[in-house]
């Protein structure tokens, strides 16, 4: 919320002043969050719960950071390399596993015409 103290009147300004200062005392009442976030986890502890475990978020404890690593997926490790698919008649080294962009030699060969069948890797 922004307001333009610029526009406001001179009783207009006295009533934001009023609701601030209210405001204000309200919040300077109130105990540290700090202070009552740690009573909180002490009285989750104490009854054998984690605040994640009470409230569904908050700082994940240790149980919950290990679970928060495990992988995501099923199947090939990240970072491991498949088998290529295709391969560049003209430099063997050149190969692709059909992930990922098109690399520019098999697009420069499927702009001449020709078929990404004729690229393929026949076992």
């Amino acid at each position: 919320m922004s307001i333009d103290i610029e526009t406001l009147s001179a009783k207009e300004l006295g009533a934001l002043i009023s609701k601030a200062n209210q405001r204000k005392k309200k919040l300077d009442k109130r105990k540290p969050a700090a202070g009552v976030r740690r009573q909180i986890n002490a009285i989750a502890k104490k009854a054998g719960y984690t605040v994640g475990e009470l409230f569904g978020h908050g700082a994940p404890q240790k149980a919950e950071k290990v679970a928060a690593k495990a992988p995501r997926r099923k199947g090939a490790k990240a970072g491991s390399k498949l088998e290529p698919k295709y391969r560049n008649p003209d430099n063997h080294k050149e190969t692709w596993a059909a992930r990922g962009k098109q690399p520019k030699w098999l697009v420069a060969e499927i702009a001449k015409g020709r078929t990404l069948a004729e690229f393929a890797i026949t076992k």
